[in-house]
């Protein structure tokens, strides 16, 4: 079902760029972006801000960075909200995209059931993946090509561990970041997500959810966002002047002050770091 339901948005939002006028403010502004910037709220608090600054509607829709990346590719969308920084400078230097600007920054956690079956609690990244790949015990990946499952994939080989796709206990979800906590959930299992997202979760919880973070604090585990312009020399169609406008005012004072006071159970989510 939420497969099923996020094809539908995006083939509803794909519809709505087809063909518009370049630099023609009035259609508003057309987003890509990773799931985690949706599924907290956050650009449910920030986007009335920037039309009540701006005169511009913000739409989105929420993908994994892979799949909203190809929108950018396919000249569906003006801009790019993404948290993978090697596939967007790749974007970039292929042409697809320019002007790519540093956000906000949390990091990723993996979080698990409070029995802890492969005992991970407090260890390193590495010695967590040898662990749960010794217990055999569940481990629920994104499987989407998104931000969250490019890091996943880079932490094992870092942990110089091969990528078990074809094992009984590694499920590829294919889904958004809270419908994989949930199926995580479901199964008892281990997942990685970014702090922000299980934030929301723990929130939707009452504070007291049934997965815990049990592996944290690694360098290897900050997750940057950013914006990209799509190139209008490649799209036509690219609200480029809006564009430009949403860029500047993402990585103003106004909205990075609004980001660090965006909060769920007196936790912050994201972390300004423009300029």
């Amino acid at each position: 079902m939420g497969f099923r339901f996020k094809f539908i948005a995006i083939a509803m939002f794909v519809c709505l760029s087809i063909n518009p006028a370049a630099g023609d403010s009035s259609r508003g502004l057309m987003m890509a972006t990773t799931t985690s910037t949706d599924n907290t709220g956050l650009l449910e608090y920030l986007a009335p801000e920037f039309t009540r600054d701006t005169g511009i509607e913000l739409k989105w829709v929420a993908a994994g960075t892979g799949k909203a990346l190809k929108l950018g590719e396919n000249c569906d969308v003006d801009v790019l909200m993404v948290h993978a920084p090697a596939a967007e400078r790749q974007f970039v230097t292929s042409g697809f995209g320019l002007d790519r600007r540093e956000i906000m920054y949390n990091d990723f956690v993996i979080i698990g059931p409070e029995s802890d079956p492969a005992k991970i609690s407090g260890s390193s990244v590495n010695t967590a993946l040898k662990n749960i790949e010794t217990d055999q015990s569940d481990f629920i990946s994104r499987g989407d090509h998104s931000g969250t499952h490019k890091k996943e994939l880079a932490l094992w080989q870092s942990a110089r561990l091969p990528i078990p796709e074809t094992e009984s206990w590694y499920i590829q979800a294919g889904q958004g970041m809270l419908a994989t906590i949930h199926m995580a959930g479901e199964k008892n299992a281990y997942t990685l997500t970014d702090r922000g997202t299980y934030i929301k979760y723990e929130h939707t919880a009452k504070g007291n959810p049934k997965l815990k973070i049990l592996v944290e604090g690694d360098d290897f585990l900050k997750n940057q966002y950013s914006v990209l312009a799509v190139n209008p020399d490649r799209c036509k169609n690219v609200n480029f002047e809006a564009v430009q406008q949403f860029s500047d005012w993402i990585t103003g004072e106004k909205a990075q002050t609004m980001i660090r006071a965006f909060k769920l159970l007196d936790k912050t989510l994201f972390i300004p770091n423009a300029g």
